[in-house]
């Protein structure tokens, strides 16, 4: 390679939950590629999207700073601050080239000399399933191919869909995970899904009709990873056939997890809970990195972006929120973060702290599941975070309130702008009265109404 700056081939994988991939120890063999390829790199064990969903945790991951930082905190955020650029933008200044796919609209996709779209949501084959990873394979592996020819350093960032509902992967992962009856009339708890007003048509939109079963689309969600593992596995097959393996760094990450039938927040995203804060990080450079590495310290995404700079040796003078973690991939000391700031501002508008222990969560305005304004969780007791224990344990709500406003305060100095959830509401600039009005205030129709939101188009 000389000295040309190293590749990135960034596989940026939406709603991919951490505890459902094998290699970071689920029981399920759904990831065995990732798993693979994984053990000639570092793996970040606890790596948190503190802010929810897609648009604020790809702005932190791509900005290297925090919501304050970005002003970002909602999906349908259309645009970063002002003046804060993101890492397309950092690589091309430098001589890179730029490509993305299925990335275009989002606040933290800027900067790419070329965007390429794919069809990846729904069923759109005879079979009536969903063919995403193959879909962007198609676009993406001709891109790898004509980058490698370039004579420039090249960032390809790709999009995958499969995590993200609807889970309708295609044979024979369909039948992967799940052999049973999904339709068994004697299984009623699938019912509470049907009733949720706000999401029931969606997700009737794509689940067999009849089903009862939650095991079963929880199945469908964990074999469209292994169908997506199964295609990435054709993308690092031709970056090896290409001989530019070794001047390449790969990275795995997500933007949030994914809850399935936890917490009434079916088979999305949204809340704060731990399957959608925890996300997978993985990086490998061969020759570069530590092979079979894995870092149990807590990290963040605004953590990423100063990583791979210092990994690359590039300097740029910015302003960063989060810190690099190479001292941690060179077993040094790097200061802990082990407590921070947590958002969520597109189905429920909530704030709040979590430390190693505690989870402290407060909404902002009543939500569409009628839950408490205030809860809490002790991690360590009930890691499920199936107790609110905020009753019984005033003073260390109140002790978590006053760490977290302390921490608004601290950076709405250093920003001079308020916290952007104070400024962020749900329904018509104005938070809602009451869950009920949130309730019938908030719906998605179809898979095409879940196209629209991620496009930024209301």
């Amino acid at each position: 390679m000389g000295n040309k700056l190293p590749n990135i081939l960034f596989f940026g994988i939406d709603s991919l939950r951490r505890d459902h991939m094998s290699n970071y120890g689920y029981s399920r063999l759904t990831t065995p590629h990732i798993g693979k390829y994984a053990e000639g790199g570092v793996t970040f064990e606890n790596c948190f999207s503190p802010h929810i969903p897609t648009t604020p945790g790809y702005s932190n991951m791509l900005t290297g700073r925090d919501c304050f930082g970005t002003d970002v905190v909602g999906l349908s955020q259309p645009k970063i601050i002002d003046g804060v650029p993101v890492l397309a933008e950092v690589l091309r200044d430098r001589g890179y080239n730029t490509t993305c796919v299925g990335f275009q609209g989002n606040a933290a996709g800027r900067g790419y000399d070329k965007y390429i779209s794919f069809s990846g949501w729904g069923p759109d084959r005879e079979d009536g399933r969903a063919h995403k990873a193959e879909a962007l394979n198609e676009v993406a592996i001709p891109e790898l191919e004509r980058l490698a020819k370039e004579d420039k350093p090249f960032f390809l960032f790709l999009r995958h869909m499969d995590p993200h509902s609807p889970y309708l992967p295609p044979e024979p992962f369909q039948h992967m995970f799940f052999q049973g009856d999904p339709c068994d009339p004697a299984d009623h708890r699938m019912e509470k899904v049907y009733a949720f007003r706000p999401f029931a048509d969606y997700i009737a939109s794509w689940i067999p009709k009849g089903c009862t079963n939650p095991d079963y689309v929880i199945a469908q969600y964990d074999a469209a990873l292994a169908y997506m593992d199964a295609s990435i596995q054709r993308i690092l097959q031709k970056l090896a056939d290409l001989g530019i393996e070794d001047d390449t760094i790969v990275v795995f990450v997500s933007d949030h997890g994914e809850t399935l039938y936890d917490h009434d927040c079916y088979f999305d995203h949204h809340g704060m809970y731990e399957p959608t804060l925890t996300v997978p990080l993985i990086i490998r450079w061969n020759g570069h990195l530590p092979a079979g590495k894995r870092i149990p310290d807590i990290c963040q995404l605004k953590d990423f972006m100063p990583t791979l700079l210092d990994l690359m040796g590039v300097e740029t003078g910015l302003p960063f929120d989060g810190r690099s973690l190479m001292p941690l991939i060179r077993g040094e000391e790097r200061e802990p973060e082990p407590e921070f700031y947590i958002t969520e501002c597109t189905w429920m508008r909530k704030h709040g702290w979590r430390t190693p222990e505690w989870k402290l969560i407060v909404s902002l305005e009543p939500d569409f599941h009628f839950k408490p304004m205030l809860e809490l969780y002790n991690l360590i007791k009930d890691p499920l975070e199936n107790h609110n224990v905020a009753d019984e344990n005033p003073e260390v709500v109140e002790m978590l309130r006053a760490r977290m406003e302390a921490f608004i305060a601290k950076r709405e100095k250093e920003v001079g702008r308020t916290d952007p959830i104070y400024r962020n509401f749900l329904a018509n600039d104005r938070p809602f009265a009451s869950s009920e009005e949130a309730y019938y205030g908030k719906y998605i129709g179809g898979i095409e109404d879940a196209v629209k939101l991620q496009k930024q188009d209301k």
